[in-house]
């Protein structure tokens, strides 16, 4: 199959590495123009970019994708297929249309569930026992398009978005070569979502990390996993100070929400229901470190309290 590529890193750098390697023709790249980045404001590469132009392969950085002048761009390649991932703009009807078999999405969770910009992080705070990837056929409304094949992941018990997304980017190449092969085979059977199971997982924000302490204990810990590494679950210290939580374990305890139980070896504090201990924190302005040792050297006692995200400084 022919195709023409459209992502962004770092999602989408597995899932090209592995069409690259794949028996399919790449004709082009489709990515975000490259930003500046850093105090001094360079221009960096995109990794996307330099791999596809090490290939000599076309590469395209449109501004929007919406220009005549661009769909001409991807029209003259004349690709069989458009294959998608995390690419990070909503494709219109022209572009959608463009390739006889018309622009396939690789989709971060089992659709019809968690639908959206940020499933991998919805579905560790949900608790989810499972997730995996998606290929569907793209259409104007959100992940709504039938779905080609999945490949499921169980999600283990420790597991934070962070290394999950690295696991499902990689699985996400293997199912992307997969869908090519099924239709160039001429067998790719093509599944309706079930409405009646639909989630939706809505763009993350800083905000949404702040740790409320009236959850029990078990949302939180699911939550700390869930915002690890970006955007971080974010409480205030009793001294007012943010402090993000980088891991932590459900434990006995019990209190006013936010209470400190423990301040020696361990730094436990009170949830909605249970306690929760913090392993690895990060204050404000410093490195990650062990939790207790921080709160050693923080001196705080039991009794004091810890706040929502929302009140740090």
């Amino acid at each position: 199959m022919r195709y023409v590529f459209l992502g962004s890193p770092p999602f989408a750098m597995p899932v090209f590495e592995a069409l690259l390697e794949s028996g399919h023709v790449a004709l082009g790249l489709v990515t975000r123009p490259d930003k500046p980045r850093g105090r001094g404001r360079e221009v960096v590469v995109s990794p996307l970019v330099e791999l596809a132009r090490e290939r000599g392969l076309a590469v395209l950085q449109p501004t929007t994708t919406k220009s005549p002048e661009f769909v001409e761009s991807l029209r003259v390649l004349e690709p069989d297929v458009l294959l998608v991932a995390s690419y990070g703009e909503i494709l219109r009807e022209e572009v959608l249309q463009l390739a006889p078999h018309g622009a396939l999405n690789v989709h971060g969770s089992l659709l019809p569930r968690w639908r959206g910009a940020a499933p991998i992080q919805y579905a560790v705070a949900a608790g989810d026992a499972e997730t995996g990837v998606s290929v569907q056929r793209m259409v104007l409304a959100l992940d709504e398009g039938d779905v080609l094949l999945e490949k499921r992941l169980p999600i283990g018990p420790d597991d934070t978005s962070g290394a999950l997304f690295d696991r499902l980017a990689v699985l996400g190449g293997a199912a992307a070569v997969e869908a090519l092969d099924e239709l160039e085979r001429g067998n790719a059977h093509y599944t309706p979502q079930d409405p009646e199971h639909v989630t939706y997982a809505k763009k993350l924000a800083k905000t949404d990390g702040h740790i409320d302490w009236s959850r029990p204990a078990v949302e939180l810990e699911r939550h700390v996993r869930a915002m690890y590494p970006w955007p971080g679950a974010k409480a205030a210290a009793p001294d007012g100070k943010a402090l993000v939580v980088e891991a932590a374990h459900v434990t006995e305890g019990s209190g006013t929400p936010g209470d400190l139980l423990e301040a020696g070896a361990r730094c436990v504090i009170a949830t909605g229901d249970g306690a929760l201990e913090l392993v690895t924190v990060k204050p404000a302005g410093k490195r990650a470190m062990e939790a207790g040792a921080w709160l050693r050297g923080a001196r705080f006692e039991a009794g004091s309290r810890f706040g929502g995200g929302e009140e740090a400084r």
